[in-house]
């Protein structure tokens, strides 16, 4: 999917004075709260975002500070370590 957002000349000037890659920006906003909704995936952020390594993905997240091992992530760890005697 393709997808094209239109933008008046002085906006989109400004946008990019301050951000640069305007495109990119919007990429990688959309990919921010498409992980924190839990749309996506990390192996989504890879493959959109052009990452060699999931180390990369979780740097893009930090920086963003988007953290990438939740509570619930700790929660989920604790009862399968549990379920399986560890």
């Amino acid at each position: 999917m393709e997808v094209t957002i239109t933008l008046p000349d002085d906006v989109a000037q400004r946008l990019q004075a301050q951000w640069g890659d305007v495109s990119r920006r919007v990429l990688e906003e959309l990919v921010l709260e498409g992980y924190r909704a839990r749309i996506l995936g990390e192996s989504d952020i890879r493959r959109l975002l052009g990452f060699a390594t999931r180390f990369e993905v979780h740097d893009f997240l930090c920086e963003h500070q988007v953290p990438f091992y939740t509570l619930e992530d700790l929660q989920r760890d604790r009862e399968t370590s549990q379920r399986l005697g560890l």
